[in-house]
């Protein structure tokens, strides 16, 4: 991920579906155009369920990465 400038981060392990998407989606709306985010989520249904719905939105999910039992996913807001 050196390659990928984050520019802002939120942690929502331990945060339930489906409040953990609303709160990844009102981060997101908070970003400037072609800002990029970490969110960490949790195994099961945060990593199914927020990339998905964060796409259906119109953001960019960069990458996808597993780590000690949660993940780190990387999106990009685009020109929305």
């Amino acid at each position: 991920m050196s390659d990928i400038k984050i520019n802002k981060k939120l942690d929502l392990k331990g945060v339930s579906c489906p409040l953990n998407y609303v709160k990844a989606k009102l981060f997101m709306e908070g970003l400037d155009a072609g800002e990029i985010a970490q969110i960490t989520l949790d195994d099961g249904e945060p990593i199914k369920n927020v990339p998905a719905s964060l796409r259906d939105d119109g953001y960019e999910i960069l990458k996808i990465e597993k780590a000690d039992g949660y993940y780190k996913i990387i999106a990009k807001k685009g020109n929305l």
